[in-house]
């Protein structure tokens, strides 16, 4: 597991996000038995996912966490497993600070955990998971609720 970090927020740095990509990216994919994959995390700011998510959703808001997968991996069914990557090199992710920040304080979560918990769920998105549809919703929390408990982190939906 190789996490490619570009860091535009300092404030990122100092709370250690290369470790807690890390250990959460590679949770996902020791998981789903996938080895030798690398992602791509941009750690910015609100104003900086702001401009991202208007420019890929046409939502000129800020954001928590938005994936970008190399090539899709849907499944052909809802609630199906997506298909397996052919390419390791998975996609990118952008993880905003304030939007982070702010929803942990909300939560009454621990900043570390929400973070882990954002990438937990970006990684799935860019091995093909998706909560559209209710089906997929349920296999995708299910395997956040799973992966985040060999974490140490509580079932955030719960």
């Amino acid at each position: 597991m190789n996490v490619d970090l570009v860091i535009e927020d300092d404030r990122w740095t100092a709370a250690g996000l290369a470790a807690l990509a890390e250990r959460a990216c590679g949770a996902v994919l020791e998981r789903l038995g996938i080895v030798g994959a690398q992602v791509s995390l941009l750690a910015c700011d609100d104003a900086r996912i702001a401009e991202l998510n208007a420019d890929f959703r046409g939502k000129p808001t800020p954001t928590n966490v938005l994936s970008w997968p190399s090539e899709e991996r849907g499944a052909t069914a809802p609630g199906g497993d997506p298909l397996p990557p052919r390419d390791l090199e998975l996609g990118d992710i952008a993880i905003a600070w304030e939007t982070c920040a702010r929803e942990a304080e909300a939560a009454g979560t621990p900043f570390a955990d929400h973070v882990r918990h954002l990438l937990v769920h970006g990684t799935l998105h860019l091995l093909g998971y998706d909560h559209i549809d209710d089906k997929d919703a349920g296999l995708m929390e299910a395997l956040e609720v799973e992966i985040l408990g060999k974490l140490g982190i509580a079932d955030p939906y719960g």
